[in-house]
C-alpha cells in the first residue's frame, strides 16, 4: 500500500490538480484556440529560458564551489605533508640522539650476560668436578677384591 506519510501523495495531487486546472482553464478561456496556443507557446518559451538560466547559474555555482573545495583540499594536503616532514625529521633526530646510549646499554647487557654465563659455567664445572671425584673408583677396593677378577 502507498505510504502517504512521506508527503509524496500531496505533491502528486498538487501537480495533478495544477495540470487539470491548466487544461480546464485553456478549454474554458475566452480567447480563441490560436491565441491560447500562442499564449502557451510564449509561456513555455519563457519557462524554458528560465530553466536554462537556472541550469547555467547552478552549473557555474557548482563549478566555483568545486574549485574552492579543490583549493582547500590541496591546502590541507600541503599542511599534512609539512607536518609529516616535521615529525619525520624530529623522529630521525631522536633516533640519532638515542642510538649511542642504546648501543652502550646493549654492550653492557651483553657483557653482563657473558659474565653471568662464564660464572655459571665455572660453578657447573666445579660441581661436575666434585661429583666426578666422589663417584670415581678409588684405588682401594672394598673387601680386598679386584674388580677385574670378580
Amino acid at each position: 500500500m502507498y505510504d502517504y506519510r512521506r508527503g509524496e501523495g500531496y505533491l502528486a495531487a498538487f501537480v495533478l490538480g495544477g495540470a487539470v486546472g491548466a487544461v480546464l482553464g485553456l478549454l474554458f478561456s475566452p480567447r480563441s484556440g490560436r491565441e491560447n496556443r500562442e499564449f502557451v507557446a510564449a509561456k513555455a518559451q519563457e519557462y524554458w529560458g528560465e530553466g536554462k538560466q537556472f541550469y547555467e547559474t547552478s552549473r557555474v555555482k557548482v563549478a566555483d564551489e568545486a574549485a574552492e573545495l579543490r583549493v582547500k583540499i590541496d591546502s590541507a594536503r600541503d599542511r599534512l605533508r609539512e607536518q609529516v616532514d616535521t615529525v619525520s625529521r624530529s623522529a630521525k633526530g631522536k633516533v640519532h640522539e638515542m642510538a649511542p646510549a642504546a648501543k652502550e646499554t646493549v654492550i653492557k647487557v651483553g657483557e653482563s650476560v657473558k659474565n653471568g654465563i662464564d660464572s655459571a659455567e665455572a660453578k657447573a664445572q666445579a660441581v661436575l668436578d666434585k661429583l666426578s671425584d666422589k663417584t670415581a673408583p678409588s684405588d682401594e677396593l672394598p673387601l680386598g677384591g679386584d674388580l677385574a677378577t670378580e
